[in-house]
């Protein structure tokens, strides 16, 4: 298979026939870096390209908000879009089942377990992007979409209740995020998703550092 050949096809059919701008965080950036972080770990891995390439491109043709009801069924319609428009488009009949297998398993909220190295891969990589720096300003934003406040200001970091993810944005980070590491199938996706946690953290400490010296001048001018 060409595969950059059909990569430019790809991104094609994502500008002129899906809503990739309708959610910036799941937008074509998004799975641009999905796609490279496919490529790292199906190098790493020994995985098939022609699977693991179209798969990770084809993940998000169908967004689904996150607060929608159907958001549990986004992957499988996205896998169902994406079969068809790979027998529209001619790609080899036989890779069509185990693309729309990673497509389908790559979701969180789906709850299907990757049953393939290349359904794996494709799993970690969009993991991945929900970490570090990037998932971070991912996070804010769709957070910032749904009209969720940054933090509980009663205790912003979850230190004497339980993480609520619907209704504040840093709770998010406990009630998932920092679980991925454990979750990524593959030991490189594990490495990279731990030191991506441990920036977190640190941008948790900071607005810690942040939010207390906010309330000290508060106490000061009263």
């Amino acid at each position: 298979m060409n595969i950059p050949h059909w990569e430019e096809r790809f991104r094609k059919f994502l500008i002129d026939e899906c809503n990739h701008y309708d959610d910036g965080a799941h937008g074509l950036a998004h799975i641009q870096r999905v796609v490279a972080s496919s490529k790292r770990l199906t190098k790493l891995e020994g995985a098939d390209s022609n699977i693991v390439i179209p798969a990770a491109w084809l993940h998000d043709c169908i967004v689904v908000p996150k607060n929608h009801p159907d958001r549990s069924k986004a992957s499988q319609m996205a896998a169902e879009k994406a079969a068809g428009f790979l027998r529209r488009s001619g790609y080899q009949e036989k890779y069509i089942h185990p693309i729309s297998h990673a497509i389908c398993a790559h979701s969180y909220s789906a709850g299907i377990q990757p049953e393939t190295i290349e359904a794996k891969i494709v799993q970690d990589a969009d993991r991945l992007d929900a970490l570090g720096a990037i998932g971070i300003a991912r996070c804010m934003m769709v957070g910032g979409a749904i009209g969720r406040p940054i933090y509980n200001t009663d205790d912003p970091f979850c230190d004497y209740r339980a993480p609520d993810d619907q209704s504040w944005t840093i709770d998010h980070f406990y009630q998932k995020l920092f679980k991925l590491p454990e979750s990524m199938n593959t030991k490189s996706a594990k490495i990279e998703a731990r030191s991506r946690v441990a920036l977190m953290e640190n941008f948790l400490d900071e607005m810690k550092s942040e939010i207390t010296m906010d309330d000290s001048l508060n106490h000061q001018m009263t």
